[in-house]
């Protein structure tokens, strides 16, 4: 069971580095301390607002201190020292929440400054990251796409090795269909193949033809030169005279290769 474990855990790491794209993994740790700063900032400013409501507290408190002080002296003087001592008293009360009130008021104003300057730290450790991730982007879009055009040059990519494939059996099948129309011109040649549409003929047939052919272009030029040159007796003749050097040009291999018997 360890041992399963263990290989689900790589292969589970090996398939998360193969997804993880390192621009994205960057793009997100930005945008959570841009959360981040968001956070202290609010708090800075929920800061700010105790400390200002503390402030209008200690106003009214201070206001209300000041006009029992009048009230005591008014009293005093017109003779009614218990209505003196009465606002007295509260004065003095008042003086205690003052004092509560100022030292909360100093211990806000410190938590201020101190989120103040977390803020501020936080800020610019946020534009120096976002500035290395912009550079780091940068260069690992560079470094991939020289290493795709390496790849592509040296014919290692899968994409080029798919064309490198196609194109290594499209070569092959050419030069095996260029072969076997070789063979093919070659049997047809030979007579080992029938051509049904009589379209080819052997060695032997074809020269049998075009010394038929030669005889008819003779013919055919001497009875041209017949009517150009006179009457019809000239052409009868020139033509009977162009049948019988035919048939005498075919006799004769016909002599030539008739065997001969010495008497002894």
């Amino acid at each position: 069971m360890k041992r399963m474990g263990m290989i689900f855990r790589a292969k589970a790491n090996k398939a998360l580095d193969r997804a993880e794209d390192p621009r994205e993994t960057l793009d997100y740790s930005y945008q959570k301390q841009l959360e981040l700063l968001q956070k202290v900032r609010r708090g800075v400013a929920d800061v700010a607002t105790s400390r200002k409501r503390l402030e209008l507290q200690l106003g009214q408190l201070q206001n209300q201190s000041a006009k029992l002080e009048d009230q005591g002296k008014k009293a005093l003087a017109l003779g009614r020292e218990d209505l003196a001592r009465e606002a007295l008293s509260r004065k003095a009360a008042l003086h205690q929440q003052v004092t509560d009130l100022e030292s909360q008021h100093q211990t806000l104003q410190s938590e201020e400054e101190k989120l103040t300057l977390a803020a501020q730290r936080l800020q610019a450790k946020v534009d120096a990251f976002r500035t290395k991730k912009e550079t780091i982007k940068a260069t690992y879009t560079a470094a991939q796409a020289q290493t795709r055009i390496g790849e592509a040059f040296s014919g290692i990519s899968e994409e080029m090795g798919d064309v490198g494939l196609a194109v290594q059996r499209a070569e092959d099948r050419t030069a095996q269909m260029q072969a076997r129309a070789g063979a093919i011109d070659e049997l047809l040649a030979s007579g080992a193949l029938d051509d049904p549409t009589g379209t080819a003929q052997d060695d032997i047939s074809a020269e049998l033809d075009r010394l038929s052919g030669g005889a008819d272009v003779e013919l055919e030029l001497q009875r041209m030169k017949a009517e150009l040159a006179g009457g019809p007796a000239e052409q009868q003749q020139a033509i009977e005279g162009g049948q019988q050097a035919g048939q005498t040009q075919q006799q004769a291999p016909q002599q030539q290769d008739a065997p001969r018997f010495d008497k002894q």
